[in-house]
């Protein structure tokens, strides 16, 4: 592994203390001797010297030792038993450890921590009682994770009474009994009664228990060790001395901060879980992310230290190994920061040469101490172990100010001590969590949704299920839930003509039937095509300015509603963007909204039981008239939802959260199902659809030839990477904007229009491209209103109006780029020409993303 030092980093305290190793000859190799610094419970502390936490050390060391041992549980288990084996590792020293192991045993991966989740509760905890931070949460996305029969692996840095890993293991079996534990450390010091207390515990217990060690002995203590180690520590001198090979009339050395290609929704850690699949996606990821970080190195620099973040050891540790193998020859070191206060001396024989002390900067209330350190970084007085550059690689929650400003801040006393620093920054992994089989109706009634007393929204004793591709829609499971009722075997659709008569007399609602579904030909189809390859970039800026607005006000918690079925795709962009960007993993579903009806209140009352109702945001594809917003508004009122609709584009002024408020083609209205996952516009129909039901719909499976629903979702996100930092601006213009609210200036063009071309019900004016494209494909249309000297974006609506022998008249002042009207022959006919008799015909039932 690596040979003996010359001088035993443990002989200063050794000497002065009486503090002794017994047992392997491979201990002194393995660690060495501080003193802790304001912890009572226990004066010395082993220094590991491969664990990467206090000691620099070169990564493939640090990952090797890991790997070593978890190879020795995989020989122990066997090949079956190994296949279902978990893995669990303790916070903060062991987490890179831990996943090491993992990594040798090819198994998932979980570690405990003493950070806080909102929003996800803990399937366990323990104390370590020794510790200075004693409390340890489990968080799993999945509580499944620990809820099998397989081998559970427990992995600590050193096994020195067995305390903490008995706590683990009692509080684990009591709430998901196993066979066999396995206990892996790097070395094994626990005293013959400790022995005897964890054996008659696996025999209380009923379980196999065995122990797996890269070295074992013991630790020879005198009685008054306590008062020893109190009295070297007041007599220890403080290094305040400026730093080998740093001139006291030097500048700070230059920051950069590196923008690492993180691969979107991969977990920085095992904090919430580590998968297989996660594993290969790092393992391809590594070669391209240390080649960034070798760029932005200088290239002068032959010491090089990648310096992780307390529990956040497992990524910056392969980031060190991956750089290392790039740059080759020994020049890179691995280390973390750490909660630890250990006394720091300046001497060969002791392990803690020198102290860096610095405030937390992740979030101090979290019930650990309020300083954190940084130990063997600055060079002490030997010019030799001084790093000509320091990699910082943090969380995105860890990037505060606290990080940045300030006498002490870390940033700033790293740059007093090498000659380079960079900061890379990984987005902290923000889990969906997991619900059983899958989000299963709650057992019992779900809480009102609106205040006690209140009429509204009345619950319900059960809920549906939700529907998942690929058995409703195409989309993958994970990228929406449809709370929607499977309609597939009914026959809904009817004939154009025929709905619009019935609806515009008032003999039907839009949401009964469905309208024939409109292939498109080879000519329109290609214009689809040429529309998304111009315009897909401006989609993934909208996209982005939508996603970075809705993080920075609503917060990481946040659930998308999309609006079905337009609004879908919309969603399912919006979170993988902030898969993209954030590392976030959000919930998203879609839900029903029918204009005059108002939104499903089944899924309403699902998305109160599984989720706050705050956090909770509607998304659209664009607005037009408005109506979709007031039907927000009035319907959600009380409840705790927030009817604040998010949109790509919102050329009717109607919202406060939009990617732009330019009238633009969003390809995804070109077309119908094929461009929505094979999924109708929903349907409400007495008969079919229940009090306790969600809306309907149907899936189209036997248009999936024609299905370009994923080619339209990787077109717009393969521009993610171009367009972030301008979404950022965008967001950051949208939060400054003071013409921001919604003013609703097109519902006076929709009512100029409306009485210059006599139609007395507005709901035949459909404004903006999105809705005219819905009027050309789904209803009877009369005349299309084009903007004077619009071009590529109107090309489908003129290709459309051409096909169905309807006239484009180029007109001036609109405010918008295109509107559709409707023939309003129908609601004429029924009324004797002034269509007040059907005031709420035309689109009544409209569903969102047309109507918006």
């Amino acid at each position: 592994m690596t040979a003996t030092p010359q001088t035993w980093t443990g002989r200063w305290v050794a000497d002065r203390a009486g503090i002794a190793l017994t047992g392997s000859e491979r201990l002194p190799e393995l660690v060495g001797l501080a003193l802790r610094s304001g912890n009572p419970k226990r004066a010395h502390l082993l220094v590991s010297t491969v664990l990467g936490k206090h000691v620099p050390q070169r990564p493939s060391v640090v990952h090797g030792a890991g790997l070593e041992l978890g190879r020795r549980v995989r020989d122990l288990l066997g090949a079956e038993a190994a296949g279902r084996a978990v893995v669990l590792g303790y916070a903060e020293t062991a987490t890179g450890l831990g996943h090491s192991v993992a990594d040798g045993l090819d198994a998932p991966y979980l570690h405990s921590t003493r950070r806080p989740v909102p929003g996800l509760d803990p399937v366990g905890g323990f104390e370590e009682e020794h510790s200075h931070a004693t409390s340890h949460l489990l968080l799993p996305a999945d509580p499944g994770l620990l809820a099998g029969d397989g081998p559970l692996v427990l992995v600590d840095d050193e096994f020195s009474t067995g305390r903490t890993v008995l706590n683990t293991i009692r509080d684990l079996h009591a709430r998901h009994p196993r066979g066999h534990y396995v206990v892996v450390a790097l070395v094994d010091l626990r005293s013959a009664a400790d022995r005897r207390r964890l054996d008659e515990a696996a025999a209380e217990l009923g379980v196999r228990l065995d122990l797996v060690a890269t070295a074992s002995g013991g630790v020879e203590l005198p009685e008054d060790v306590v008062a020893r180690a109190e009295r070297l520590i007041a007599e220890a001198a403080p290094t305040t001395a400026p730093p080998a090979g740093e001139p006291p009339s030097a500048g700070p050395a230059p920051l950069d901060r590196v923008e690492l290609d993180w691969p979107a929704g991969l977990p920085d850690g095992g904090r919430h879980g580590f998968t297989a699949r996660d594993r290969a996606r790092l393992d391809a990821a590594l070669p391209r992310l240390a080649g960034q970080l070798a760029e932005a190195l200088p290239a002068g620099a032959r010491r090089v230290l990648v310096l992780g973040f307390e529990e956040l050891m497992y990524a910056p540790l392969r980031l060190a190994d991956a750089l290392a193998e790039r740059l080759g020859g020994d020049r890179v070191r691995f280390s973390t920061t750490t909660r630890s206060p250990v006394l720091a001396v300046d001497d060969p024989g002791y392990a803690i040469r020198t102290r860096l002390a610095f405030p937390a900067h992740d979030d101090p209330r979290d019930g650990g101490s309020p300083e954190r350190y940084a130990y063997n970084v600055a060079p002490g007085s030997d010019p030799a172990r001084r790093f000509d550059a320091v990699v910082l690689v943090v969380d995105d929650v860890a990037d505060t100010p606290a990080l940045h400003e300030g006498e002490h801040a870390l940033l700033g006393q790293l740059r007093r001590v090498t000659d380079r620093v960079l900061l890379a920054v990984l987005p902290s992994h923000r889990p969906v969590p997991v619900v059983p089989a899958p989000l299963a109706a709650p057992s019992s009634p779900p809480a009102p949704l609106s205040a006690p007393g209140s009429s509204k929204l009345p619950g319900s004793s059960e809920l549906p299920a939700p529907l998942y591709g690929p058995a409703f829609s195409s989309y993958p499971a994970e990228e929406v839930a449809w709370l929607l009722k499977d309609l597939s075997g009914v026959a809904l659709e009817a004939p154009t003509e025929e709905r619009e008569e019935a609806v515009q007399n008032g003999g039907a609602h839009y949401a009964e039937s469905l309208p024939v579904e409109y292939q498109p030909s080879p000519e329109y189809q290609e214009l689809f095509h040429q529309a998304l390859r111009g315009s897909a970039g401006r989609i993934a800026l909208a996209v982005g300015t939508v996603a970075e607005t809705l993080l920075r006000e609503r917060g990481p918690g946040l659930v998308l509603a999309s609006l079905a079925r337009a609004g879908t795709p919309v969603g399912i962009l919006v979170r993988r963007w902030l898969a993209f960007a954030h590392g976030l993993s959000v919930p998203h579903y879609a839900v029903s909204i029918v204009r005059g009806r108002g939104i499903d209140p089944v899924a309403l009352r699902y998305l109160a039981a599984h989720h706050r109702a705050r956090d909770v945001v509607f998304v659209d594809g664009w607005t037009g008239k408005g109506a979709i917003t007031r039907e927000l508004a009035d319907v959600l009122a009380g409840t705790g939802f927030d009817p604040d609709l998010a949109v790509l584009a919102d050329p009717g002024r109607c919202v406060r959260t939009y990617g732009t408020r330019d009238d633009f083609l969003i390809p995804s209205a070109c077309l119908n199902s094929t461009v929505s996952g094979l999924v109708s516009r929903t349907v409400l129909r007495a008969g079919l659809i229940g009090p306790d039901d969600f809306h309907g719909a149907k899936h189209y499976a036997d248009l999936a030839g024609n299905d370009v629903s994923a080619l339209f979702l990787d077109a717009v996100a393969a521009r993610f990477g171009e367009v972030r930092a301008a979404a950022v601006e965008g967001a950051d213009r949208l939060a400054a904007d003071p013409h921001r609210e919604p003013d609703r200036a097109g519902w006076a063009a929709v009512e100029r229009i409306s009485a210059e071309y006599g139609i007395d019900n507005v709901n035949l004016v459909k404004p903006g491209v999105g809705e005219t494209t819905r009027v050309l494909l789904r209803r009877v249309p009369w005349r299309i209103l084009a903007r004077r000297g619009a071009g590529a974006d109107l090309d489908h609506v003129r290709l459309l109006a051409a096909q169905r022998g309807v006239e484009v008249e180029e007109v001036d002042g609109l405010p918008y780029t295109c509107v559709g009207l409707i023939h309003p022959r129908y609601s004429r006919g029924a009324t004797g020409g002034d269509g007040r008799a059907v005031a709420d015909g035309g689109t009544v039932t409209e569903t969102t993303g047309r109507e918006s």
